[in-house]
This record gives structure tokens, C-alpha cells and sequence, in this order.
């Protein structure tokens, strides 16, 4: 297993993790002082954070630390660009027990400046803590890059509902990994996600009111988006799915439609655009799919066309899967 937290020390440790951390052009202190300093062009910072803990979100006979510091990363980031914005940096805290091995732990932080490094953006600091599990803390900070905020009740009745991304993969990859189907594609998609990061930059220059990433679920999402007065109309045969659905349906015995409907951690994009948008917004988010799924209508609450039950999204303070 090689050398543990314990055996090299936490100033050690976090040397190792951060001397082959590289910095983007807008990062003025990097890791190794008391905070890091950013350039902020646009006079706004978008800052959001995550938390993993294994055994609830992750498992490392199931995925390496490589994949697990990708996917981490990846829910932080995914929530930057679904305000309209550009990630710049991530801040990473890690609470582990001293007999971690070190491999695990630059495994993670590998993983998490690769991902980061998909955007732009730098890993510039963090802070280290022992502790009985192993958890890590991702704190994304990003730039608007003069684009107002897309914020997730600002639909307006009219708007047309589109998703950008596919859904249910990751929540599929999840059961193939219960059922020891480690073989099955979809468990590509649960180990490591992968948001349209792009698109939510281009979503908001193509006007979008509302917009929220799919990291809980689609039904509980969406609802998210829903504010006083207003409704949704939801095609579920429009809805777009993980193109290993089908494949592991059939091999599991599962319905497909429960993954696409409550599966989480796929990050697809669902925003409300102007009619007259859709077809720009479109083209600018050509390299991932896109689907109008629906509309906002007056009213309340969401309605399914398509499907009888829709199974609730996931939920933190349930039973640990």
C-alpha cells in the first residue's frame, strides 16, 4: 500500500499534492500562502461548494481516486456553469485518517486539477484535517465574464424547456455497480461525469431565464425552477437519454425510465429559453445533445406527459444507498 498520511505528515503531504499543480494566467497566489489571489475581470465571483463523503457518494472499490477527484470537481464546476459562468478555480479540503495511503490522496488531487483543468480553472489551495472518515470539501469559484447570473426561478410563462446533456447514465452506472455489472458502460458515466460545461455560458448568451444542472435527480430539479404562478409541461419521450440505457436496462432488469426521471449526478443542463432562442442556443451548444423537452405554462407544479409515477429524486438524509 506504500507510504500513509501518518507516515509523511500533513506539510509533506500537502507538498506533494501541490508541487505539480499547474496555475492559469489568473491566478496571481497559488497554493502554499494563507488564501490564494485571483484576478477577477468582471468584478463578480461565482462561488459554490460541494461535499463528498465516501460511502455516501463514492467508493473506492468501485472507483480509483482519480475518478473520484474527477467527479468531485465536476459537481462544483457543473454548478458555476450553470449560472452562465466560467470556473476559475477550485478550493479543496480533505479530511482523511492517517493511515490513508499517500496514492490515494495524490490520486484525488490529480483527478481534481485534470477536471479543472477541462475549464481553465486551478486548484490554489485548501487545507488538510485528519478525521475517522475520508471526505473531500470542493469549493468552485468562477467569472460571469460580464454575462448576468442565470438564476433558477426566473422562468417566464412561454419559455420553452430544454436539456442539454443526457440523463440517467450515471444513476444506471450506480445499479450495474450494485449488481456487480462493472462490464455494462454505464458505469462509465457514474464514476466520472460529464457536464456540459460549455453550454452554460451559452445558454445564458442565448438569453436563458432559469437554469439548474441535474445533480439530485430530474424531478426534484426541475421543481427548483418552478417560482409563484407558473408551471411546467414536461415531454418525457423527449427526454434524452444516456445512450447505454437500453443495453443496461435490459441486463438488470430494470426500467430506464426511473434512472432518467430521479437519477442524479449527471450534470445535464435544464434551462428555460425565449421561443425565439432556441434554435441559436441550439447551435451554440452543438457539441452535446439538446432537446426541447417542454414548456412553462401558467399555473402550478409539473406535469409528466408521458409517465404515471415519477419516482423522487434523491434525497441527502435518506438511508445511505
Amino acid at each position: 500500500m506504500g507510504e500513509s498520511l501518518g507516515d509523511v505528515g500533513e506539510f509533506a503531504l500537502i507538498e506533494r499534492v501541490t508541487e505539480p499543480l499547474l496555475q492559469g494566467p489568473g491566478v496571481l497566489l497559488g497554493p502554499g500562502d494563507d488564501a490564494a489571489v485571483l484576478r477577477t475581470p468582471d468584478g463578480r465571483v461565482v462561488a459554490t461548494t460541494d461535499l463528498l463523503v465516501e460511502g455516501r457518494h463514492f467508493r473506492l472499490d468501485w472507483s480509483t481516486p482519480y475518478d473520484v477527484g474527477r467527479k468531485a470537481a465536476a459537481q462544483s464546476l457543473a454548478d458555476v456553469a450553470a449560472m452562465g459562468g466560467v470556473a476559475t478555480a477550485l478550493l479543496v479540503g480533505l479530511a482523511a485518517p492517517a493511515s490513508l495511503p499517500v496514492a490515494v490522496a495524490e490520486g484525488l488531487m490529480a483527478g481534481l486539477a485534470f477536471e479543472a483543468a477541462r475549464v481553465g480553472a486551478s486548484v490554489v489551495g485548501g487545507d488538510v484535517v485528519a478525521a475517522d472518515a475520508l471526505m473531500l470539501a470542493v469549493t468552485a469559484l468562477g467569472d460571469l465574464e460580464g454575462r448576468e447570473p442565470v438564476p433558477r426561478c426566473a422562468a417566464f410563462v412561454g419559455d420553452v424547456l430544454v436539456v442539454v446533456g443526457t440523463l440517467g447514465g450515471s444513476a444506471a452506472g450506480l445499479a450495474a455497480l450494485r449488481a456487480g455489472r462493472g462490464d455494462l458502460d454505464v458505469v462509465a458515466a457514474h464514476r466520472v461525469p460529464s457536464p456540459p460545461y460549455d453550454a452554460g455560458p451559452a445558454l445564458a448568451d442565448c438569453r436563458a431565464n432559469a437554469m439548474i444542472d441535474v445533480s439530485d435527480g430530474l424531478s426534484g430539479d426541475l421543481a427548483h425552477l418552478l417560482s409563484y404562478g407558473i408551471g411546467f409541461e414536461v415531454e418525457v419521450g423527449a427526454l434524452p437519454r444516456h445512450p447505454g440505457l437500453a443495453a443496461a436496462a435490459e441486463a438488470l432488469g430494470e426500467d430506464p425510465l426511473a434512472w432518467v426521471l430521479a437519477g442524479g449526478e449527471d450534470h445535464a443542463l435544464v434551462a428555460a429559453l425565449p421561443p425565439d432562442g432556441v434554435e441559436e442556443a441550439r447551435a451554440a451548444c452543438a457539441e452535446w445533445p439538446f432537446a426541447v423537452v417542454g414548456r412553462v405554462v401558467a399555473g402550478e407544479g409539473i406535469r409528466w406527459l408521458g409517465a404515471e409515477d415519477v419516482p423522487a429524486s434523491f434525497d441527502h438524509f435518506e438511508a445511505t444507498p
